[in-house]
C-alpha cells in the first residue's frame, strides 16, 4: 500500500497565529502515526511562518515513522537536515517568498548542482528525493543526479481533476512508468485529496507515498484527524 506522509505545516500555521503551544504540534504529529499515518512531512523555510527550525529539531524525538524534510537545500536548511537526520529529504526549487511551492526542478539545467546535493545527503545516510514536474525530460534528468526518488508535483492534476478531465492524470502515467523504468521511487503530492487521491494511485504505477497536508487538515476540520486518515488509507488500499 502506498504510504501517507501527513505534513503538519498547517498545524504550526495555526499555533503561530496565536502564539504559545496550542495546538501542540509534536503531540500533533505523535497522533498521527497513532492513527496510522506512516510518516510526518514538514516544509520549513527561512522565515519560519509555520515550521520553525528549532520544531525540526523537536519532531526528532517523537517522530517513529518515516520522517521527511522539503525544502530548497539552501546553507541553514542543508545544516538542519544534516543535524535532524530524517529518512528522507525532499529538494524543491520554491523561492524564499514562495506563499507554496509552484514548480519541480529543471532537472537538465541544474543537474550538476542537484547531483552535488544528493551525493552530500547520501553521504550522510539521507535518502533524497526531488521535486519535479511529470515531464519525461525531467525524469532523465533527475536519474542523472542520482537520486533515490522524485515526487510528482500534482497540483495541474488536483486542478483539472476537479474540473472533471480524468485524461490529467496521462502525464503523471507516463512520468511515473519511465522512473519505474529507470529504477527511481516515486512519491506525489501537492493539493491530493480524498476527492482524487483514489483515482490517482489506481493510475500511478509503483506509488511509494503521498504527502498530504492542507487538503487533510482541512477535511479533518470536519471528519476528525482520525477518521480522514484511515479514508486516505482506505482508498489508497
Amino acid at each position: 500500500m502506498t504510504k501517507l506522509s501527513v505534513n503538519i505545516n498547517k498545524i504550526a500555521t495555526l499555533r503561530n497565529s496565536r502564539g504559545g503551544n496550542v495546538p501542540d504540534l509534536l503531540q500533533f504529529a505523535t497522533d498521527v502515526q497513532g492513527f496510522g499515518a506512516e510518516g510526518v512531512t514538514i516544509h520549513p523555510r527561512p522565515d519560519e511562518r509555520h515550521i520553525r527550525y528549532q520544531d525540526a529539531r523537536d519532531l526528532v524525538k517523537v517522530v517513529y515513522t518515516e520522517y521527511n524534510i522539503e525544502g530548497n537545500p539552501m546553507d541553514n536548511f542543508m545544516d538542519l537536515v544534516f543535524e535532524c537526520k530524517p529518512t528522507q529529504v525532499t529538494l524543491v526549487p520554491d523561492a524564499v517568498n514562495a506563499l507554496t511551492s509552484n514548480a519541480g526542478w529543471d532537472t537538465i539545467k541544474h543537474q550538476s548542482y542537484l547531483k552535488e546535493i544528493v551525493a552530500e545527503f547520501q553521504r550522510n545516510g539521507i535518502r533524497t528525493s526531488i521535486f519535479v514536474d511529470p515531464v519525461l525530460e525531467m525524469i532523465e534528468g533527475a536519474k542523472a543526479t542520482g537520486t533515490n526518488r522524485i515526487e510528482l508535483y500534482t497540483e495541474e492534476f488536483a486542478h483539472q481533476y476537479g474540473l472533471g478531465n480524468e485524461k490529467a492524470i496521462e502525464p503523471y502515467t507516463k512520468a511515473a512508468q519511465l522512473a519505474n523504468d529507470l529504477g527511481i521511487g516515486v512519491n506525489a503530492g501537492h493539493d491530493l485529496s480524498l476527492q482524487n487521491i483514489e483515482f490517482f494511485k489506481n493510475n500511478i504505477p509503483d506509488l511509494l507515498e503521498v504527502s498530504i497536508g492542507h487538503a487533510l487538515i482541512s477535511e479533518s476540520l470536519y471528519l476528525g484527524v482520525e477518521n480522514v486518515i484511515r479514508m486516505y488509507q482506505q482508498k489508497m488500499k
